[in-house]
């Protein structure tokens, strides 16, 4: 390798750095930012108005941060295929889960997403008061998270699921996780369809065993398209499996350049 490019390769292995270093410091100081504020609302506002200003503080805060990640961190999303299904009622929407991003990304495009969130994040200082505040469901026992989500469903609002329970192990080489029926009897109490997301990542960035301080290899380039939509009326064990096969065949052929 000449010395020109050995020069080239290490500014942008220190660009990766500082890049990370950016990314991750302007996600936390917009949590820092709407943390007092959120848990100073959530005991005076009905709970009504709060979930909806919470959720809407959260799809401006991560429109933000995607905004600064585009500007500065060589990153590219192509999301926009969400916006569609942000006056289309209620509905169970799941999407496969490579990584950490995930669900900042849906979230920053659909204003009525309350999210089901594991327990430690909803414990978490920095994430939990905001998520309170915007009625996201803790994923606890299955019966809690089944009849919270159906209230949430019957107030108009748009469940957003992963039901890999996890982040995808071994992403990019595995598509996919075996899938539990959490989403589908959501659905199916609530009787709403379920609408699939398929989210492709140029690189495992922040994927399951990735180490939060490790830099991503730029530009790291990330698309969610629609899939298929699907009634609520099957059982839930064949809504479930019928979701596996619609999110492998499709993630089989991924679309991010």
């Amino acid at each position: 390798m000449s010395a020109r490019l050995r020069s080239s390769s290490t500014l942008w292995s220190v660009y990766e750095h500082l890049a990370m270093g950016v990314g991750l410091g302007t996600l936390a100081l917009l949590c820092l930012a709407w943390l007092p504020l959120a848990t100073a609302l959530r005991p005076v506002l009905p709970r009504a108005w709060g979930s909806s200003l919470g959720r809407m503080a959260i799809m401006r805060g991560f429109q933000c941060y995607m905004g600064v990640l585009r500007l500065l961190c060589a990153c590219r999303f192509d999301v926009e295929a969400m916006d569609a299904l942000r006056e289309q009622g209620p509905m169970v929407i799941v999407a496969n889960h490579p990584s950490l991003l995930d669900a900042v990304l849906i979230t920053s495009r659909l204003p009525h997403a309350v999210c089901v969130m594991k327990a430690d994040v909803m414990d978490n200082p920095l994430l939990g008061a905001g998520a309170r505040l915007a009625g996201y469901v803790r994923n606890d026992t299955p019966l809690h998270v089944v009849l919270r989500c159906r209230e949430a469903l019957r107030g108009g609002t748009q469940v957003v699921i992963f039901p890999e329970s996890t982040r995808t192990v071994g992403y990019p080489a595995n598509l996919l996780n075996p899938l539990s029926r959490t989403a589908a009897l959501i659905a199916s109490r609530a009787s709403v369809p379920v609408q699939t997301l398929l989210i492709e990542f140029s690189s495992p960035y922040l994927g399951k065993g990735w180490p939060l301080w490790r830099p991503p290899s730029l530009p790291l380039t990330c698309r969610i398209r629609l899939g298929q939509r699907f009634d609520a009326r099957l059982d839930p064990r064949a809504l479930t499996a019928e979701l596996e096969a619609h999110l492998r065949a499709e993630l089989a052929h991924p679309r991010t350049s």
